[in-house]
């Protein structure tokens, strides 16, 4: 007769204590000292000191337009700089000539399964053109995942709203149909009327009781006006830790002391924060807002599409750019930026049973590093990614569940 249905022996936690971590029903059972004897259980693995860590949060990406996996897709320049109205046009013209978006969506998720993420936020676009095209599609391959990841989906308005009549509407619909959070694009620049499109996307997260993620591109004061807007809202409305500002470039274009005051606002209503750390553009202070009280979460956003041709979709690796670019070097700021990708993503997504404690879910990866800012350093590969305590994948592959 045995406790568990595994055992994993002699595992580093997240804060550096040994532990025998037991697996019982798809849930972490016990976390029992090292110093201890490990209970008897069906499967036995001695981790012999390697980590073993909560599975990474993937907090915003874009199933439905990846082309990981499909012909390579050179990247088309904007004519002047950088423009979301061309983007989302060379986008068009590259999906119309891309692999099934069943495949394509597929070939992203396993990457980002092989990587160690075990629960993901995607958008997906919803317009007048495509209709719930590209939503029904994804929904299916979510349905098709189910043991794999945990994926929220977010009605994702790439057109706009008052720019493509009707969107408002198709938004709701995609609400009905599944998708878990609204979503928003540049209200001011886009569409050109912040109050208009913040009326459409809160209107549809009241009535129909869901969460909130907009893209926001603007940089300088229209961005920072725009922030200060979704924020206003947020608190009328009592959506706090309800609502994320997905990319908000503005906030790395101003200077130190707006940082910490725009910070007290956002972590006063409850406004999470996704930063990828682009390399192109101004971003987020991200212990400016942490500090403040603020959730900052991540994601790979984009993976080999139209917006630009890079992305791995290693959560643990955009940890190590997000220290990179906000030049962290001490090891709490390590810590801080894996952090990032774990547990306060786990927060901004609002996941229950996220960690590595009795009664949690048993979603983790393993892998080889001393401690967690070597980890942040070294991005170490040769990892094993269980979901519900079973094996998904290992050494950068995905493997059938057992």
């Amino acid at each position: 007769m045995t406790d568990f249905d595994a055992i994993f022996r002699n595992a580093t936690l997240v804060d550096g204590e040994r532990a025998h971590v037991g697996i019982a029903a798809g849930l972490i059972a016990a976390v029992v000292p090292a110093s201890e004897p490990a209970p008897p259980a069906g499967e036995d693995t001695d981790l012999a000191g390697a980590m073993l860590v909560p599975g990474f949060v993937e907090g915003h990406i874009h199933l439905d337009t990846s082309f990981y996996g499909d012909a390579w897709k050179p990247h088309l320049p904007c004519t002047n700089g950088f423009d979301v109205r061309e983007r989302v046009a060379f986008q068009m013209q590259n999906i119309a000539n891309a692999a099934p978006m069943d495949q394509r969506a597929r070939n992203q998720l396993d990457l980002c399964i092989a990587q160690g993420s075990t629960s993901m936020r995607s958008h997906v676009m919803i317009d007048a053109d495509v209709g719930l095209r590209h939503l029904e599609t994804i929904l299916a391959v979510r349905e098709e995942y189910a043991e794999l990841i945990d994926i929220e989906l977010v009605a994702f308005p790439q057109s706009g709203i008052l720019a493509s009549p009707g969107t408002a509407q198709l938004m709701d619909e995609a609400i009905a149909l599944g998708c878990d959070l609204v979503g928003g694009l540049d209200p001011a620049s886009f569409d050109r009327d912040i109050e208009g499109h913040l009326d459409a996307v809160f209107d549809i997260a009241e009535r129909r009781g869901v969460g909130v993620d907009i893209h926001l591109h603007d940089g300088g004061s229209l961005g920072l006006f725009t922030i200060e807007q979704i924020a206003a809202r947020t608190r009328r409305l009592g959506l706090g830790g309800r609502v994320a500002i997905s990319h908000a470039y503005g906030l790395g274009d101003i200077a130190s002391d707006q940082q910490r005051r725009i910070a007290a606002t956002l972590a006063e209503a409850g406004v999470a924060i996704m930063t990828n750390a682009p390399g192109a553009v101004n971003f987020p202070p991200v212990t400016i807002l942490r500090q403040a009280g603020v959730t900052v979460f991540s994601g790979s956003d984009n993976i080999r599409d139209s917006w630009w041709p890079y992305g791995d979709g290693d959560m643990l690796r955009r940890a190590n750019i997000i220290g990179y670019r906000s030049g962290f070097y001490e090891d709490w700021e390590l810590a801080s930026a894996f952090d990032v990708v774990t547990s306060a993503g786990a927060k901004a997504l609002g996941l229950s049973g996220y960690g590595i404690a009795p009664g949690c879910k048993a979603d983790f990866v393993t892998f080889r590093a001393q401690h967690v800012p070597e980890a942040v350093v070294a991005v170490p590969g040769a990892r094993s990614v269980y979901k519900s305590g079973r094996l998904v994948a290992r050494d950068g592959k995905r493997v059938g569940v057992n």
